[in-house]
Parts: C-alpha cells; sequence; structure tokens
C-alpha cells in the first residue's frame, strides 16, 4: 500500500482514538519518556522541541534527537525556529537520523523563546507560520505535522493561522486551545478545537486539559477531534492511557504497584549519575509532585514530599514510595 494514503492517526481495533504523548520541556525529558514508556498505552511520544536558532549548526544540534530512544514506540521530533532554511535544514537532518515524522512547534509560550520569534510568535503573523511550515513540507518525504496554539495574545488570527499551516501541506494539526498570554493558566477552550474541526480538512488532534478518561470523552465529544495528545495528565496518572484504551474495549483496568513501581526506578536510573545528589533528589521531586495530585489521599501528603529533606535520591524515593503504598 502507499504510504502516502496510509492513515497517521489510526484508531485501534477497539475504536479507540490515536494516543500520543506531548512534548513537555522541562517535566516530559528523556528520563519521563523512558519511564513511561515502561508503562505503555500510547500509540506515539513527540519529542520535547529542538531549538534551531538563527545561528544554528544544525548536524550537531540534531544529535540529541534518538530515533529508537522508546522503541517499539515511535519518537517525533518536533523542531522550534523562524528561519526557513535553518528549519527546513534541521529536519533534513532528523530525517538522517531516523525520524518518521516532523513536527513544527508554534505553541511555546516561554518568553524566551518567543522574543526570539520562534514558538507561539509564529502566530503573529500567518505567512510567516506558513513561511515556515512549508520550507519544512517541502524539505522532507516524511509527514510534517504542526502543533499549535490557539493565538498569541488572542484569538483573533486563529482561522487564519489554522488554514495557512493547512495550506502549507502538513498531514495534520495539533492544537492547545490556549493563547501564548493564557500560558498554561486558564482552562483550555475545548470550543476552539471544535471550530477548527470544522474548518479543516486534514486531521485535528486535540490537546489540553486531559487528565482523566472523563476528560479524554468529553474532548472527543464536544470537538470531534480525531486523535488525543496528552501532556501534564499523563505526569499525574502514568495509566491514563490504558485507563482510556480500556474504556473503549469494555474491560477493567487495575494500575498495578509493580509498574508503577518500576516507573520510578527507571526515572530514577536514568537521571544522570554525574549530576548532584540534590538535582536528581530536586527532578524526583517534580515528577513526584505531579503524581501526589493523583488523588485526595496522596494530595494531602504532597508538601510532605515536597519539603522532605533527605539528600540521598535513592532514599527518598524509598521514602516516596512508602507513602505511595499507603495512600
Amino acid at each position: 500500500m502507499n504510504e502516502a494514503i496510509l492513515p497517521l492517526l489510526p484508531k485501534d481495533r477497539n475504536g479507540c482514538p490515536y494516543l500520543q504523548l506531548a512534548p513537555m520541556e522541562g517535566v516530559g525529558d528523556a528520563c519521563f519518556r523512558k519511564a513511561i514508556a515502561s508503562i505503555g498505552g500510547f500509540d506515539e511520544a513527540v519529542r520535547d522541541f529542538l531549538r534551531v536558532p538563527t545561528n544554528a549548526h544544525v548536524k550537531s544540534l540534531s544529535k540529541v534527537y534518538m530515533a529508537d530512544e522508546l522503541s517499539p514506540i515511535p519518537l517525533a521530533a518536533q523542531i522550534m525556529g523562524s528561519d526557513p532554511e535553518l528549519m527546513a535544514a534541521m529536519a533534513q537532518e532528523l530525517v538522517l537520523r531516523g525520524a518518521q515524522r516532523i513536527d513544527v512547534n508554534c505553541g511555546c509560550p516561554s518568553n524566551t523563546v518567543t522574543g526570539r520569534g520562534a514558538g507561539s510568535s509564529l502566530l503573529k503573523d500567518p505567512n510567516v507560520l506558513h513561511e515556515v511550515a512549508k520550507a519544512v513540507v517541502d524539505a522532507v518525504s516524511i509527514p510534517v505535522t504542526v502543533k499549535m496554539r490557539s493565538g498569541y495574545e488572542d484569538t483573533s488570527l486563529f482561522e487564519e493561522n489554522l488554514l495557512a499551516a493547512e495550506s502549507t501541506g502538513v498531514r495534520y494539526i495539533t492544537l492547545h486551545p490556549r493563547t501564548k498570554v493564557d500560558g498554561y493558566g486558564p482552562p483550555a477552550k475545548w470550543e476552539l478545537i471544535a471550530k477548527a474541526k470544522s474548518l479543516l480538512k486534514i486531521p485535528l488532534v486535540g490537546n489540553g486539559d486531559i487528565l482523566t478518561v472523563e476528560n479524554a470523552l468529553d474532548m472527543l465529544r464536544i470537538t470531534k477531534c480525531d486523535a488525543l495528545m496528552i501532556g501534564r495528565g499523563s505526569v499525574i496518572n502514568p495509566f491514563i492511557f490504558h485507563q482510556i484504551r480500556a474504556h473503549f474495549a469494555k474491560e477493567p483496568y487495575v494500575p498495578k504497584w509493580e509498574d508503577l513501581s518500576r516507573y520510578l526506578d527507571l526515572y530514577l536510573a536514568n537521571l544522570s549519575p554525574e549530576a548532584p545528589m540534590r538535582m536528581r533528589v530536586n527532578k524526583l521531586k517534580q515528577l513526584l509532585g505531579f503524581l501526589f495530585k493523583s488523588n485526595a489521599r496522596l494530595l494531602e501528603k504532597r508538601m510532605q514530599i515536597l519539603t522532605a529533606d533527605i539528600q540521598d535520591p535513592a532514599a527518598f524515593l524509598c521514602h516516596a514510595k512508602a507513602l505511595l503504598l499507603e495512600n
């Protein structure tokens, strides 16, 4: 079968939509990806963005991307920049490194990023967005996609940005329905995903505020989106992908302690042994700070974890596991 007509976002045999692990700067690094891949349940992950500055040496920058990092789960490469030629060159390097999909970041709200004209800054001018994405599409033969927010300061260019992205030949768009100014604050406006779905002829992936199975089902019902991308919800509950699948399979799914314990052990094992112990403890605290939001009993113990004065990472994780088992 011609690859061009193969569905990029196939549902599973029970009708569950294609599930993606979102790129998350700072939180969703390789340690997290490798740990949650041991639990699994998602069809594909997207690497946190590779920055392509205006003075980029793309061959060097591309080396941090490892296509087989989560094998057999595919890992898409996401690139972020504002120079069309350099973005195209980076995409070509990533293809040589085994990338099966390139995602163009038009959504990062960080001031250090937008101050350089990248990320969600591309949403200020649909022509610039079009130029950057088109350069990447034209440079490679693999699927190119776009991840975007609903706007920069407001949604006045929402439709124009969507159509500008679609007209480049990208295979689908992932929409996080908050503006750059919104950051991660107000509730995601799912009605904008529904609006985008009605406008676009290409598939649309919904992203934002999927923290439970019920949230996932509500997004599908309200927006009619083609697939789901989950970020923060998977850090709070690393079993969420399996739970969504179980709903569609009409089967029970009970998370196992052994799986959660292995997930935490792998996270610690993949932290750089060269990093100071305090830094490794703080990374564990960041991860567990999310996990301890997963139910009311754990939430009561969250500050106990975040303020624990334990210097050794292994000892800290042992302390955290004891609290998790109790609650």
